[in-house]
């Protein structure tokens, strides 16, 4: 098979790279780029523990070829270096959101796309967290120390 050419930005860094055409983003980002914060559960989209954000929304990056990136804005765990990563990141922390770690990346994604969402009336009501958090299955904590983790991560 012939490489595909791609050019994207991975946390903020321009990157060009070449691709076999059924190379994964999840195996792109943790292969190719050495990002070991996104993780590979199932692999068929279910548990939610590869969720990235592209272009500002959360994807599955297992699923997603990463050809089909050309042209995107990919952020993984790994990227949230903004105040508000910082504090998604800060508040996981202090609130022992993370037992394993295996989900964690995943969580934050998700968590980052719904911190970011406007559409959302009170980014602290529980059951709209909990809501969006069921995209990814998390087996060690019971989430509750991820739903306080973002409600904490709600600026003031």
């Amino acid at each position: 098979m012939n490489d595909i050419p791609i050019n994207l930005r991975i946390n903020g860094a321009a990157v060009a790279a070449r691709v076999a055409p059924d190379l994964t983003l999840a195996d792109f980002l943790r292969g190719d780029q050495a990002l070991k914060g996104t993780h590979v559960g199932c692999e068929e989209g279910v548990c939610g523990s590869c969720t990235v954000l592209v272009n500002g929304e959360t994807l599955r990056s297992c699923l997603t070829l990463a050809a089909q990136m050309d042209g995107g804005d990919v952020t993984t765990v790994e990227g949230f270096d903004d105040p508000a990563g910082a504090r998604l990141r800060k508040a996981f922390a202090e609130n022992f959101a993370a037992q394993c770690g295996f989900c964690t990346g995943g969580m934050m994604a998700v968590a980052r796309e719904f911190l970011a969402d406007d559409t959302i009336a009170n980014h602290r009501d529980e059951a709209a967290i909990r809501s969006r958090l069921d995209a990814v299955v998390c087996r060690c904590t019971g989430y509750q120390a991820i739903v306080a983790a973002v409600r904490a991560s709600v600026p003031e």
